[in-house]
């Protein structure tokens, strides 16, 4: 009897210790975003932004009484490469969530996978307007967004084009890429509802280094500004080669006109550019001046500016939203955290905001339109252009 006594014993305890060890075990979060190539300074600001955060909540305890642990991998933009990455995060690295996506494309060639594992998706820099509503058919969505879709963006590029600064003929230059193009159908009907008709849409690709055809044919209708759709190196080539023509007209775009890239390529053929922005590195509010400061003594960028500002503080805030679901749920499981996401009784300070009820069942959009603001490119930063509302 008191062998039998000792055998049970000893096996609770072995069970006990398991239990506790399991309790343990950190909380794997998928960082999902190309940090080599052309769209890398997106894709770094913004992981950077999300270790920055998880290193906050580490120290305090972390989630649950678990650490947070980052599976970073590179999607190099392309959309095979992400297809790949959300196959091993599901199966091999078994991720309670993941957030990133930089490239619309990639966002769309990937989150079948995740929703079909019912693990969320938080992307915080992709902006596809599809990029939420991929799958209306089924009855649970686990995609979110905390960032401005093109279909808050597009609205307020031609706002400050034609109310604003009252241009008349305007040409759209978008990439040839799922984003691009996106982006330019939502141009062209947000330019519709103003009654305004593009007098030219050209079409250019990645890693192109000569837009001289694109701009000639905007030139010769008559264009007194080019909206954009593109990222930083071929943006940074549709100003070079504006300045190379001896034509310069304005350039108003996608938030991606931010960018490192695009300022440092494009030099003084870049200033004056605009676009929406929801965070500018300016410390305009105290929660803003902690991120920025502890971002610059952490990674140490060139000239202390974060290569993609917006990118940073929404890859830093997507990372508070999804702690704050995992807490309320009291789980790391995916549908009792999508179902928190969308119902969060917490407010969320950000730095981007702060979070107040951001999702619902509905609407998986944190970002409205009244958050974004427009930026400008002067002496080689981005500041809060005037005149925009």
């Amino acid at each position: 009897m008191t062998t039998r006594f000792v055998k049970l014993a000893v096996a609770s305890a072995v069970l006990s210790i398991a239990g506790i060890a399991a309790a343990a075990d950190p909380i794997k979060i998928g960082v999902d975003g190309p940090f080599t190539g052309g769209s890398s300074s997106m894709g770094v600001s913004m992981r950077d932004g999300v270790r920055l955060a998880v290193d906050e909540i580490n120290k305090s305890g972390g989630v649950l009484g678990r650490k947070l642990q980052l599976i970073e991998r590179d999607d190099e933009a392309k959309n095979e490469r992400g297809v790949q990455i959300a196959q091993e995060l599901i199966n091999k690295e078994k991720v309670t969530a993941v957030v990133g996506y930089i490239n619309t494309g990639v966002s769309l060639a990937s989150q079948r996978f995740f929703q079909d594992a019912k693990i969320p998706v938080m992307n915080n820099v992709a902006t596809g307007s599809i990029v939420t509503n991929q799958f209306p058919k089924d009855p649970d969505n686990y995609v979110f967004r905390n960032a401005a879709a093109d279909n808050i963006q597009a609205p307020m590029i031609v706002e400050d084009a034609i109310t604003h600064r009252g241009f008349k003929k305007v040409a759209i230059l978008a990439d040839s890429t799922n984003y691009g193009q996106l982006g330019r159908e939502d141009l062209e009907k947000a330019l519709k509802a103003k009654g305004v008709t593009p007098v030219a849409e050209e079409k250019f690709n990645i890693k192109d280094v000569d837009m001289t055809a694109q701009l000639l044919k905007a030139k010769e209708a008559g264009a007194q500004a080019i909206l954009t759709y593109g990222i930083g190196p071929e943006l940074a080539q549709i100003a070079n080669g504006m300045t190379k023509l001896g034509w310069k007209v304005p350039m108003i775009g996608s938030w991606t006109l931010s960018m490192a890239n695009f300022i440092d390529n494009a030099g003084s053929g870049g200033e004056g550019a605009r676009m929406p922005q929801t965070f500018i590195q300016e410390p305009s509010n105290p929660k803003r001046k902690v991120f920025i400061d502890d971002y610059l003594k952490t990674f140490k960028p060139k000239n202390n500016r974060i290569d993609s500002p917006v990118s940073a503080a929404q890859g830093y805030d997507s990372i508070y939203l999804l702690a704050a679901a995992i807490k309320q749920a009291k789980s790391t499981e995916g549908p009792k955290i999508r179902e928190a996401l969308e119902s969060l009784n917490t407010k969320v300070e950000g730095v981007v905001m702060t979070y107040d009820k951001p999702f619902s069942k509905t609407n998986h959009e944190a970002i409205g339109a009244s958050i974004p603001v427009m930026g400008e490119v002067k002496n080689s930063r981005v500041v809060r252009a005037t005149q925009t509302k």
